[in-house]
C-alpha cells in the first residue's frame, strides 16, 4: 500500500474515532501521535497524516456547511459515520490541497467507501465529492 494511501487511511480513523467519541479532531491526533512515540506497536503517524487532520481541523465548519448544502436528501447527523468522515477528509483534500490532483483525492476517498462502508457508499461518495470538484473555485471561500 502507498505511503499516502496508509496516510490518509489513518487520517480517516482519526477523524472517525474524534466523530465516534465526540471530541475534538486535534485531541485525537495527539492521542494516537502519543502512542506512536511510546509503543513500538503503534504505527508512526506519519507527516502527511498530521497535515491532513490539522487541515481539516482547520476547515471543520465550512466542510460541514459544505455537506450539509450539497448532500441531497442527508442531514450532516443522520448521515452514516463513516461516510461524513470520509467525504470530510476527502472534501479537504479536494478544495484545498492543491498538490494532490482532483480524480486521486476523490478515488483515494472512494476507495476507503468500498473498504469501510456499505455497498451504496462509494457512489454516494463519489457524487457528492464529484460535485464538490465542479464548484470547487467556489467552495474556498472562508
Amino acid at each position: 500500500m502507498a505511503a499516502r494511501n496508509k496516510a490518509r487511511k489513518r487520517a480517516f480513523q482519526i477523524l472517525f474515532e474524534a466523530d465516534q467519541r465526540g471530541v475534538p479532531v486535534r485531541d485525537v491526533l495527539a492521542d494516537w501521535v502519543r502512542h506512536s512515540r511510546s509503543d513500538d506497536r503503534q504505527p508512526p503517524v506519519n507527516a502527511f497524516t498530521m497535515d491532513l487532520v490539522e487541515g481539516y481541523a482547520d476547515k471543520v465548519n465550512r466542510i460541514d456547511e459544505l455537506i450539509a448544502t450539497y448532500a441531497v436528501g442527508w442531514d450532516l447527523d443522520r448521515m452514516p459515520v463513516v461516510d461524513r468522515n470520509i467525504v470530510r477528509l476527502a472534501a479537504y483534500e479536494l478544495i484545498w490541497v492543491d498538490e494532490t490532483p482532483d480524480a486521486v483525492a476523490i478515488d483515494e476517498a472512494v476507495q476507503l467507501a468500498k473498504e469501510f462502508s456499505t455497498d451504496d457508499s462509494p457512489a454516494f461518495v463519489n457524487g457528492l465529492l464529484g460535485r464538490f470538484k465542479d464548484l470547487k473555485p467556489s467552495l474556498r471561500r472562508e
